[in-house]
């Protein structure tokens, strides 16, 4: 596991970009395209900011969204099939016919949950996995409670979740109930891992997630599971971690 505590939220994005473009040069091979895993939410938006600047680094991407709302009508600007495209494809200027985003719209949800795992294992799974971590320390929507060998599926939001997104709505009436997530087998089974968080808000998800033990009320302490783990933290998100963990992690410089 390595750690980096950055000083603001510039160096932050700078430090995870540095993390994720050497991983994606390492998985890239001749007539293939490396597989980035994309998160929503607030936490990844440095690293975005920050490749979009040096996006000639990039080499040609698939990407696999985490989640998406169910029951949003298409081109809802709060979908994530939306935010993707905005912060993400035309930003990154990634070819937007190889980046996929559950259907969050389909007829069938738990049939469209199924294709979406069958879709990431057909691209020879995921090579980097971008991750945050709500204030439960649920990764993607795998809300405490989540097996920790669950797969792409259909969710409840718990409604501390949903509150906390009420920002992006008019109102928490408007915010959906459900949606289709990767599980966290789905994510354990991304080659690496690279997790971003700011704000002493998340400091006591992150504590839990990394030093308490593994379980399914902790969604976030797969992380302690995988092999190939990159946190970056800024704005507090570290200060509930103990010096031993630090003293036992590979702090800067990264990768």
């Amino acid at each position: 596991m390595r750690i980096h505590l950055a000083a603001n939220l510039n160096e932050l994005g700078e430090a995870a970009a540095d993390a994720v473009l050497a991983r994606l040069r390492n998985a890239h091979s001749p007539g293939t395209r490396p597989v980035l895993g994309v998160a929503t939410g607030s936490s990844p938006l440095s690293l975005y900011r920050a490749l979009a600047r040096r996006r000639n680094e990039l080499p040609p991407l698939r990407a696999f969204a985490l989640d998406e709302y169910l029951g949003l009508p298409p081109g809802h600007s709060e979908s994530y099939a939306e935010v993707v495209r905005r912060e993400i494809v035309e930003p990154l200027a990634l070819d937007a016919g190889h980046v996929a985003v559950p259907d969050g719209s389909a007829a069938d949800p738990e049939r469209a949950a199924a294709g979406y795992e069958a879709a990431i294992a057909a691209a020879g799974g995921v090579d980097v996995q971008i991750l945050g971590i709500g204030n439960n320390g649920h990764l993607a929507f795998n809300e405490p409670g989540s097996a920790l060998d669950s797969r792409t599926r259909v969710v409840r939001l718990e409604e501390s979740t949903r509150q906390a997104n009420a920002r992006f709505f008019a109102s928490l009436d408007e915010v959906p109930t459900h949606a289709l997530t990767q599980g966290l087998g789905t994510i354990r089974a991304a080659r690496s891992l690279v997790l971003l968080a700011s704000g002493e808000a998340k400091a006591d998800a992150l504590a839990a997630a990394l030093q308490g033990p593994v379980t399914e009320q902790v969604p976030a302490s797969i992380l302690q599971l995988h092999p190939d783990v990159t946190i970056l933290l800024a704005d507090g998100a570290g200060a509930g971690l103990s010096p031993d963990l630090l003293s036992r992690s590979t702090l800067v410089p990264i990768p």
